[in-house]
Parts: C-alpha cells; structure tokens; sequence
C-alpha cells in the first residue's frame, strides 16, 4: 500500500526562485515538486504538494491530512513565528510532522528564531535549501515504513 505524504507550503513559496535568490536559490516551486515526486516514487510513497498564501487554507489541509496522509512535511514560512492555529491543527495530527525551512533562520533576523511549528515537528530541518524537503521525504518514509 502506498503512504501519501503532504508536502505545504507556506505564503510567499509561490515566488520561490523570483524572491530573494541570494536567500532561497535559484528553484522554483515548481522544481522542488518535481524533485519530491521523484524521490517519492523512488520511496514508494506519495506525495500531495500544496502551496498557500493564506493560513486557513493550510490549516484546512492539515485537517484533510488526518483522514488520508501517513505525515507532513511543512514548510510555513512566515507563519512559523505566528501561527498558533497551525500549531493547534499540527496537534490534531497524529503521524510524523517534520518542519522544513529554505534558509538557516537561526541566522537570520531575531524575529525568525521562533518557531510554533516546532513546538509540534518530530524533526526540523532549516539552511539546507530545497534539499531539505528530500531529507524531510526520506525521513517521514523511514518513520512510517512499518506502518
């Protein structure tokens, strides 16, 4: 049986490769869904890749995760260091949740060294670029093999 895994994106991921490429690359979005559909297929999960700008839509797919994905790899954005909703709907789910971040944000603005995300993640990955969304794929389908 084949495990589908959510990969969310955050508001602003929609620019990613056009907004600060000294910061995030030079990928799209679209690039880094190719790259985890690869893996994915290579793994023998599935992957559902979603982006929004709009935090109740997240969280609405965070709700939709807990009837159908084996885990989550989410990648907030901005809302890592605001959102107590998506930290209260990553609650509700009861598979592995692995946050993913682009940059090093410990490196970063103070503002950013916050995370309510990670109040809930099994495991954060940040400042590996977009390859962080690999490792986080590799890991949830290492966590859920026996399941």
């Amino acid at each position: 049986m084949t495990r589908l895994i959510h990969v969310l994106n955050g508001p602003n991921l929609n620019l990613l490769g056009q907004r600060q490429p000294e910061v995030y690359g030079n990928e799209t979005l679209a690039d880094v869904e190719r790259a985890c559909a690869d893996l994915a297929r290579d793994l023998g999960v599935e992957t559902r890749f979603l982006q929004s700008n709009h935090e109740g839509q997240l969280v609405d797919w965070i709700h939709e995760a807990r009837l159908e994905a084996a885990g989550i790899v989410i990648n907030p954005a901005a809302y890592t260091h605001t959102s107590v909703a998506i930290l209260d709907a990553l609650n509700a789910f009861d598979g592995p949740v692995i946050e993913v971040h682009i940059s090093n944000v410990h490196r970063r603005e103070p503002f950013r060294h916050k995370s309510y995300v990670s109040r809930r993640a099994d495991a954060v990955i940040a400042g590996c670029g977009t390859e962080g969304y690999l490792l986080a794929l590799r890991r949830i389908a290492s966590l859920t093999a026996a399941g």
